[in-house]
């Protein structure tokens, strides 16, 4: 599972979603990533919730493919501040 799969499943999982992802710890590490997700559908919801969005949308890869993922959400009030 590459930056790209990953993206385009949490695109795919939460409405109007914008999702970057990364390698933090370079291109040799596997199964570490980073994502920033921007979507609307963050609007009211906690961090916690935001959160859990994303893992919804990663599904079962969360527990076979990805190791860990460091995660930042927004709404996009959030990023033209």
């Amino acid at each position: 599972m590459d930056e790209r799969d990953i993206a385009e499943l949490i695109e795919a999982g939460i409405p109007e979603a914008n999702a970057t992802v990364t390698r933090p710890r370079g291109p040799d590490d596997d199964d570490h990533f980073a994502a920033t997700v921007v979507s609307p559908a963050f609007e009211g919801e906690t961090v916690v919730a935001q959160h859990e969005m994303v893992y919804d949308a990663l599904g079962e890869h969360m527990t076979t493919d990805i190791h860990a993922i460091e995660l930042t959400t927004r709404t996009p009030d959030q990023v033209e501040d």
